[in-house]
């Protein structure tokens, strides 16, 4: 098992299975989290690393709806798309995740929210890659930056209210 831990993200691959672990907790409520992730004039502000900016192209947050975005750094930019296979407010959201680099890399995403008492929600999410080269192209990719940072902009929205 291969696990990256900071202040507040874990992240971990189990070196048999073509699978990512997230597990993450915030100082807010699950609703707030929740809306976090399915609005998408606040996933903008908050979704993949500092230096990148976000641009949605499309996103219905709702069951058999779908999105893709676009990250842009300088002149790069980095596309994104999927379809929500259900989205369950304050609970859970199935989604496919697929980086437009690599078409054959469609990954299947589970994120679970957790109402910790409190104010406080608990995150984990679990992403099932096709293999386990696919799953360590994206963990060698600068995954963990652009998940740390995110979480780490999600917390500073969230502390907004």
């Amino acid at each position: 098992m291969t696990t990256t831990t900071h202040p507040d993200t874990t992240i971990s691959a189990d070196p048999a299975l073509p699978t990512i672990r997230i597990t993450r907790e915030f100082d807010a409520p699950v609703a707030a989290v929740f809306r976090a992730h399915v609005d998408p004039e606040l996933v903008v502000k908050w979704l993949g690393p500092r230096s990148v900016t976000m641009r949605v192209d499309r996103w219905d947050a709702t069951t058999g709806g779908a999105y893709r975005y676009v990250h842009s750094r300088g002149d790069e930019e980095y596309r994104f798309y999927g379809s929500f296979h259900e989205v369950r407010p304050d609970e859970r959201i199935v989604q496919t995740f697929t980086f437009e680099g690599y078409p054959d890399g469609v990954c299947l995403e589970t994120l679970t929210l957790s109402d910790l008492g409190n104010g406080r929600t608990r995150l984990d999410i679990v992403s099932v890659f096709e293999t386990t080269e696919g799953r360590d192209a994206a963990l060698a990719s600068g995954m963990e930056t652009g998940v740390v940072e995110g979480y780490e902009q999600l917390d500073e929205l969230l502390a907004q209210g």
